[in-house]
């Protein structure tokens, strides 16, 4: 068997997201279904960041193992023919035993889209960049965001999963507006289960006035979801980038990550996404 590493980019609109679900269209099964033909064997997907429902990608990674053997130009060409035109496979590469597009991550990087036009997201843009008051004050933004870097439990912005921790540790959350187009950069570790659009909604609050950045610091001090946090909408979140250690590293990386996260005086479970 010989292991695989997959770039992948997708348009989340028309996906239930990216983990396999009976009955429903999601990116796992259609790239699975598809690389299984081509390999004439069942594949089965490992991937860096399960995605939810109308979350997009454009720096996706996963791997897979195969007794097949691997031509990477020829494999893009062949599933480009094979899939649907909101997936793309963008890169194919060998991979060493020890790659894990999960657990060897060493960061994930997402980015948030919006538009502060008056007419709203133009027409190319509807399905990937959310409408936001025009008036929003983005240096309140940027001061709010500044005080949830570093290593914390982020629980009350994340929906809880059994046995997951929400510790994790904030690298980036900055903001950079170009005209109209406003998107927050946000880098860590690991992001819980809906994390990024609830950081992202919570300073949407602070942007508009409704909340001050006191608010948002507070937050960090909450042991559950917050019901003061709305979730901002899928479509505007995408995946840029994963970054991995060399391949000398990998196999430390995943036992790293395998770890339980904790942070002084507070409780966490095991490893989540």
């Amino acid at each position: 068997m010989s292991r695989v590493r997959l770039s992948i980019a997708y348009d989340g609109t028309d996906f239930t997201g990216w983990a396999r679900q009976p009955g429903l269209r999601t990116v796992q099964g259609v790239l699975e279904d598809a690389l299984s033909k081509v390999f004439r064997e069942p594949i089965q997907l490992t991937v860096a960041g399960r995605t939810d429902a109308g979350v997009h990608a454009e720096g996706q990674v996963a791997h897979f193992d195969t007794s097949g053997e691997l031509d990477a130009e020829k494999l893009v060409h062949r599933m480009a023919r094979f899939l649907p035109k909101d997936v793309r496979i963008t890169g194919a590469r060998p991979a060493p035993p020890e790659f894990d597009a999960r657990f060897s991550a060493i960061r994930r990087h997402y980015a948030y889209r919006l538009t502060t036009a008056p007419y709203g997201a133009e027409p190319l843009q509807a399905r990937s960049v959310v409408a936001c008051r025009s008036g929003v004050d983005v240096g309140a933004m940027r001061e709010a965001s500044r005080t949830l870097l570093g290593l914390h439990d982020f629980a009350a912005f994340c929906r809880r999963r059994e046995g997951a921790t929400t510790v994790r540790e904030l690298q980036r959350f900055d903001w950079v507006r170009d005209g109209d187009l406003l998107v927050a950069y946000v880098s860590a570790d690991a992001f819980c289960w809906s994390m990024v659009r609830s950081l992202v909604g919570a300073m949407l609050a602070v942007g508009e006035g409704r909340r001050t950045v006191e608010w948002v610091a507070a937050l960090l001090r909450e042991t559950e979801r917050s019901s003061s946090v709305t979730v901002a909408p899928a479509h505007g979140l995408s995946l840029i980038a994963v970054d991995y250690p060399a391949d000398g590293e990998l196999a430390a990386r995943n036992a790293q990550t395998r770890e339980m996260r904790s942070v002084p005086a507070q409780q966490a479970g095991c490893c989540g996404d």
